[in-house]
């Protein structure tokens, strides 16, 4: 086992950010990152169609209108993902976050949406850092906490603008990305350090890269805690043996 876990959590699915005077705390952070991966499997889920339309909602967020989730096994689903990756977040202990889509005839994988999570080592995560290179995937597969730390001072605010532009890019994607010509399910693939304590129910998984890929770099935001930067990686068309 190297440094690096990936695990993948089977499919068979908060909000609030601790605010005083522009001041945000780990867990406060720890909220925003968990509810900004929610939202972001939410919107791509929709705009690369792995749901039907009619099963997502409009919701307000980031001063945007999002599309979330009506279906009970995916609401349930996404609710033990975020769960589990709330207790890594405050551990210090996620490195990734990705959602893979795949073709659910061909096998293969079509699209690679990665987060990269990096954290502020003077936030009282016992010294824990995100992002190194050296680990591997730990995942909950998706065919279909607490803390403290010390205060930071980055407005909610001046994050959800950042937010805002990320989810404004995903809804965009599909100006540039390949049309899904086939059923797709998708998976979900957590980078944790390997000191992470893992439930049984999540197994190891490989990262599932994509081959002749194209890769484009969205926005990032930072908390002043955490920093998520992100990315998606598609298989190009031409490439497709559909």
């Amino acid at each position: 086992r190297d440094s690096r876990d990936t695990f993948v959590l089977h499919n068979t699915t908060m909000s609030a950010a601790t605010k005083t005077e522009n001041v945000i705390t780990l867990k406060g952070s720890v909220a925003v990152v968990s509810e900004f991966f929610n939202c972001a499997i939410n919107s791509i889920l929709y705009q690369r169609g792995i749901y039907q339309p009619e099963t997502f909602k409009r919701e307000s967020k980031y001063g945007l209108t999002v599309l979330t989730t009506t279906d009970e096994g995916l609401l349930k689903y996404l609710h033990q993902i975020m769960s589990q990756m709330e207790t890594w977040l405050v551990e210090g202990d996620v490195q990734r976050f990705v959602v893979v889509v795949t073709g659910v005839d061909s096998g293969e994988t079509l699209e690679r949406w990665q987060f990269n999570v990096s954290v502020d080592d003077k936030t009282g995560t016992d010294g824990k850092k995100s992002g190194d290179e050296n680990n591997g995937p730990v995942s909950n597969e998706g065919g279909s906490g607490s803390g403290s730390g010390k205060k930071m001072g980055k407005s909610v605010k001046e994050i959800h603008n950042e937010i805002q532009a990320i989810i404004r890019q995903i809804t965009a994607s599909v100006t540039f990305l390949p049309l899904l010509n086939e059923p797709c399910s998708f998976d979900l693939l957590v980078y944790t350090n390997t000191t992470a304590v893992v439930p049984q129910k999540w197994e190891d998984s490989d990262p599932r890269y994509i081959m002749n890929s194209q890769e484009v770099k969205l926005r990032s935001f930072t908390t002043s805690v955490h920093k998520v930067e992100s990315m998606v990686t598609y298989k190009e068309a031409d490439e497709w043996e559909l």
